[in-house]
């Protein structure tokens, strides 16, 4: 194999392409430019492949819910803003937003949202996706064309493209693969720095580190720690550091010769970069921290750790929205080692076969052989920077308690983030494993051109058959590798597929401009009182005056209807499970809500039941208490009147009587609260189901009732309603309700 030079820009005249092929390719492709042909090219395939995973793979983001943080707060920055500012408190929060007396800021740095937003502008936010897995793979083929030759360059983008981890990325709005980009246009500005002596080229490192820094701080810092010991290794080693003194007079040039005062040119230059480079990145960590300031007011307080205190890295208590463990070394130790067995063998190139084979690329890369006029040891010591990276990744990881998180239950594989998304935290180590396995790839096929032209020498073989035998050996090969590849880029595709289908059948209503204009929706919270999570396509615009504005259900709803007087209200219910990982669909639909207001609100009901009822019961119950019912006839019809005014709600109907003597009909209404009645219509001795209706109340200043028309659900079981208008409910155990009042207000 040929390595790459370190020392000049006779670097990139590798030895040709294998004999055997050299004939199959255009000409220009062994010229010095063949690396930037291959990188442009693979480039855009990386950016197709980014908007076909996005559009196809993930038309309603990924499990993630993180992705709707990145792009909600993309729109601020859109609109010129940091904080969102709800018209009402509590009914507007959206996921991992943190509250503060400025308003709702992201617990996430802006620089990832600042890039989705600028693809917004250039024509959407896919685009941005484009651009980052298109800035990847160049920066990889760049990378190995630096450290190696272009036929390494050109063969680790290939791979990255075949990585499972890349491709499922490509599509998801999260800020792993801008990192890495980041990260990896740093390797490459630095190492080219080093070899030209360039300031340009150290100046771009700079620039690079120091936004990964401000994306992503810990990530950039592991990936970055190699280069920054060899900078201030080869600073001390080379005497670069007395710069500063000798510049200053200190000591003087014609001093003590023993002392080393004098600066040679090579070392003032080398200082001169490294001061750049340090610069910028020094910039870019105090941009991080200006952030902080202006957001959570203080410097040293992250936005994450200002929305958990107990989510930082390290081990011990580690916390965050009550999800809570003990984080100590072997825990950390367990978890981290499942998570790299996982990358290696499922989301690395080709799985376990690429693993190996990246790891003798990392044997050959660093006992191989040098060509005439390399300086061996400054190669060896290059490509030893970026095999470092799989030692401080891997290492730097341990301390952080979210590869515990991704995992799920750690003795199920198919359990958490990590099984549909892959180990996204050593996102990093990809591109050192597609450079590595292409390192011992290329020399493989090197062996190969070498042994077919000795063969190919002697007379007594017939040339075209060697030919036409290493031909079919590196095809059978290619065909064996990309097997493997494709193999594994399906499975997990397979595994988001699936999700997709059940998400879709979930945003049905809401889907391809199902939801209404000039409305607001009030919707669900299944995992608590967020939004974007889990509905991450339905955000509010920064201003919360887009066609349609979503509110969190069951939260201030009265206050929201305020809030937006000529917009109509409606529902999203559900009936099922949202969990999109269990193999079943849940079904939705729209439910138009009614303001009410008046001296009293009156919600009538009707109920069938079927001949088998043996009982029915009522209970109503408000924040201030409940009150309990026995329907005397125990099948047929039951009608029930509730009546909400100024002060209590009570519950009439024929047939229908306190449970008890020394009980009533009626319970006290604070002034804003909610109304649920529960009606039980028992069947048998254990069996029965019920049904929920259940509206919010509020007693205005001049005394009158404000309402909003209930939600009305039917409990086969307790742990298993489904909303009315959802789902198939037997004709005999149907519920009508209607609401009406002496005064109604539109």
């Amino acid at each position: 194999m040929s390595d790459g030079s370190t020392g000049g820009d006779d670097r990139d005249a590798s030895p040709p392409p294998t004999a055997v092929l050299r004939d199959l390719l255009p000409a220009s492709v062994a010229t010095t430019d063949a690396g930037r042909v291959a990188a442009v090219l693979l480039a855009g395939v990386a950016a197709a492949v980014a908007v076909l995973v996005a559009g196809q793979l993930f038309p309603f983001h990924s499990l993630n819910h993180d992705e709707g943080v990145y792009l909600q707060q993309a729109e601020l920055l859109l609109s010129g803003r940091l904080f969102l500012r709800p018209p009402v408190a509590d009914a507007f929060r959206p996921w991992f937003f943190v509250e503060s007396e400025r308003g709702l800021y992201s617990k996430y740095a802006p620089v990832p949202a600042a890039v989705f937003a600028l693809g917004k502008l250039l024509g959407g936010y896919t685009v941005a996706l484009a651009g980052i897995a298109a800035g990847l793979v160049a920066g990889t083929v760049a990378l190995g064309r630096e450290v190696f030759d272009w036929r390494v360059g050109t063969l680790a983008g290939v791979l990255l493209l075949a990585t499972p981890l890349f491709v499922v990325h490509a599509g998801v709005f999260l800020p792993y693969a801008l990192t890495a980009a980041l990260n990896v246009a740093f390797a490459v500005w630095y190492l080219r720095g080093e070899r030209r002596a360039s300031r340009r080229d150290a100046t771009l490192a700079g620039a690079a580190v120091g936004l990964a820094f401000f994306a992503r701080p810990y990530t950039a810092v592991l990936f970055a720690l190699p280069f920054v010991l060899h900078a201030v290794a080869t600073l001390g080693l080379s005497g670069a550091w007395r710069t500063p003194v000798a510049t200053l007079g200190v000591g003087g040039a014609g001093g003590d010769g023993g002392r080393g005062d004098t600066v040679d040119d090579d070392a003032r230059a080398l200082f001169g970069r490294r001061l750049i480079t340090a610069t910028l990145g020094s910039a870019g960590v105090a941009a991080a921290l200006g952030y902080n300031a202006v957001v959570t007011g203080d410097p040293l307080v992250f936005p994450y750790l200002a929305f958990a205190p107990e989510d930082g890295v390290g081990f011990g208590e580690r916390a965050i929205l009550g999800h809570e463990v003990n984080y100590t070394l072997d825990l950390a130790l367990e978890a981290n080692a499942l998570v790299l067995r996982t990358l290696f063998t499922d989301w690395v190139v080709a799985g376990t076969v690429g693993t190996g084979v990246a790891a003798c690329g990392v044997a050959l890369a660093l006992a191989g052989r040098t060509t005439a006029g390399e300086d061996g040891a400054t190669a060896r010591l290059r490509r030893g920077l970026l095999a470092a990276t799989f030692a401080t990744v891997a290492a730097g990881n341990v301390a952080f308690w979210g590869n515990y998180n991704v995992l799920g239950a750690l003795d199920e594989p198919t359990d958490g983030l990590i099984y549909y998304l892959g180990p996204y935290y050593h996102y990093d180590l990809i591109v050192p494993t597609a450079v590595f396995a292409a390192v011992a790839l290329v020399a493989g096929g090197d062996v190969l051109a070498a042994r077919t032209r000795a063969l190919a020498a002697s007379e007594r073989v017939d040339r075209r058959a060697v030919g036409a035998v290493a031909v079919a050996v590196l095809v059978v090969a290619s065909g064996a590798g990309a097997a493997v590849s494709a193999g594994a880029v399906t499975e997990t595709t397979d595994r988001n597929e699936a999700v997709t289908a059940e998400l879709r059948a979930g945003y049905g209503p809401l889907a391809d401009g199902g939801a209404p204009d000039d409305a607001v929706v009030f919707l669900p919270t299944p995992y608590g009182p967020w939004l974007n999570h889990p509905f991450q396509t339905l955000r509010n615009d920064p201003g919360y005056d887009g066609d349609t504005v979503y509110a969190l259900g069951d939260t201030r709803e009265l206050a929201v209807s305020e809030a937006f007087p000529d917009r109509a209200l409606y529902r999203y219910v559900y009936a099922g499970s949202w969990v999109p990982v269990d193999d079943s669909t849940v079904r939705g639909t729209l439910r138009e809500v009614d303001r009410v207001a008046g001296e009293r609100v009156v919600v009538d009901v009707t109920l069938d039941r079927p001949d088998t009822a043996a009982g029915t019961t009522v209970r109503v119950t408000t924040d201030e208490g409940s009150a309990y019912l026995v329907a005397t006839d125990d099948a047929g019809p039951l009608t029930l009147r509730v009546v909400a005014d100024g002060e209590r709600v009570t519950v009439t109907g024929e047939g229908v009587e306190p449970s008890g003597p020394d009980t009533d009909a009626n319970v006290a209404l604070d002034d804003v609260d909610e109304v649920a009645v529960e009606v039980y219509v028992a069947t048998g001795p254990s069996s029965g189901y019920s049904h929920q209706i259940v509206f919010p109340v509020e007693r205005t200043s001049d005394g009158d009732v404000r309402a909003l028309s209930p939600t009305v659900e039917t409990c086969p079981v307790p742990t298993r309603c489904v909303p009315q208008g959802v789902g198939d409910t037997p004709s005999d155990r149907g519920v009508t309700v209607t609401v009406s009042n002496a005064t109604r207000d539109a």
